[in-house]
């Protein structure tokens, strides 16, 4: 069976959520199948400026086809559109709504030449973020043969009329959780919306020596951690605006340590350290050494950060307006959520260690059973013979 998977950029260099998470399922699945990832030349998801080579690229097992993008993105007019049309979403035109996707992009009509010439050449295209252009556009292209795994939550863009058709034309749908399965049921209430929550596996990183993150980056004391892009639409600014509260007004001892691209700007203070992209061995070593693991996104269909912070056997402390991470938290009984300052503040200050030792306990426990690559790979495997009816044996 060959298979393509479509995802707007993908790299080793690309620490997106959707962009790691289709290249961790390809990696795996092409144990079983002859697989392809479709995507541009884009590394960064602002501008999408061609980064890499157009053509092929090994990496690991699977095969990255990339296509060049026709044209960046101008941020101040794509920020000036969105503000428009979403004070008058629910009247916005199909047209408006499609010149705004295009105005998101990427566009790259080299990659959807592609896909309309050689959709004969996959059995199967699994499309990754119903978000970006090269899904509203690309999925359409191939009829029957489209899955989508769509990483949606409750945002304002997917209010959007023109994804009532397109989400009424996949075979089925690969979901990352229940909870967002349950939203696209309310958002989406007339569509069937067949399909599996499979989400992804999470193996723990080796020899975890969080005693040399702590000499290697000169940090002593208890910290706490982010680990992801460093936006203030993944929550950012309102997490550094707490824990700069925090520091004014209370005694905690803690540092604040930033893992991941810095995509805004970050104010000086001593005990806010920012690292940028780090090695993957001084990533699980960060995991290992902090006092607490913090998601402050709002907006989330599944965070594989949580996972491995829960893998480190690390406490974990989420934003309580994301259902999805919220859900998380309470299914596992491994960590707490909050609404305010008042209740992010009272989480870190007011659990003692032997308290926060077990949410990191229960947490590995929920991981293992719920999210082992064995058992992903054999879901896809299920999935793939129920909804395109061809039998994949396991090696």
């Amino acid at each position: 069976m060959k298979v393509a998977f479509v995802v707007q950029r993908v790299g080793t260099e690309v620490a997106g959520g959707a962009e790691r998470l289709c290249l961790q399922i390809a990696q795996q699945m092409s144990r079983y199948w002859q697989v392809e990832i479709l995507t541009t030349c884009a590394r960064d998801y602002m501008e999408w400026q061609n980064y890499y080579p157009p053509g092929i690229e090994q990496i690991g097992e699977t095969i990255a086809r990339r296509f060049p993008v026709d044209h960046p993105r101008d941020v101040t007019s794509f920020n000036r559109l969105s503000t428009a049309l979403r004070e008058r979403q629910a009247g916005s035109t199909l047209e408006e709504q499609e010149e705004w996707m295009r105005a998101q992009g990427p566009i790259s009509t080299p990659l959807l030449d592609y896909i309309r010439t050689h959709s004969d050449d996959y059995d199967i295209f699994i499309f990754f973020g119903y978000l970006y252009a090269t899904t509203y556009f690309g999925l359409p292209l191939v009829g029957r043969k489209a899955y989508l795994a769509p990483l949606a939550h409750d945002e304002w863009p997917i209010y959007f009329s023109m994804f009532d058709s397109m989400f009424a034309m996949p075979r089925a749908f690969i979901f990352n959780t229940q909870a967002e399965r349950d939203f696209l049921g309310v958002r989406f209430p007339g569509l069937a919306m067949a399909g599996d929550i499979i989400a992804v596996g999470v193996e723990r990183g080796k020899n975890i020596c969080p005693e040399q993150f702590r000499l290697d980056y000169n940090i002593t004391g208890p910290f706490i951690l982010y680990l992801g892009r460093v936006d203030e639409s993944k929550g950012c600014r309102e997490l550094l605006s707490y824990f700069r509260q925090a520091k004014q007004t209370t005694t905690i001892p803690h540092k604040l340590v930033l893992i991941g691209e810095e995509v805004m700007e970050i104010e000086f203070h001593d005990d806010i350290i920012s690292l940028g992209i780090v090695a993957e061995q001084d990533k699980w070593n960060a995991l290992g050494a902090c006092d607490w693991f913090v998601m402050p996104s709002q907006f989330e269909s599944l965070s594989i950060a949580i996972l491995e912070a829960w893998l480190s056997e690390r406490p974990v402390l989420v934003n309580g307006r994301c259902a999805v991470l919220q859900h998380q938290c309470q299914h596992s009984n491994a960590g707490l959520w909050y609404n305010d300052y008042s209740e992010w503040i009272a989480a870190i200050t007011g659990l003692a260690d032997a308290e926060k030792q077990q949410l990191g306990r229960q947490g590995r426990q929920f991981v293992e059973q719920f999210y082992s690559w064995s058992r992903v790979e054999r879901a896809y495997l299920d999935f793939i013979n129920t909804f395109a009816g061809e039998e994949i044996t396991t090696p």
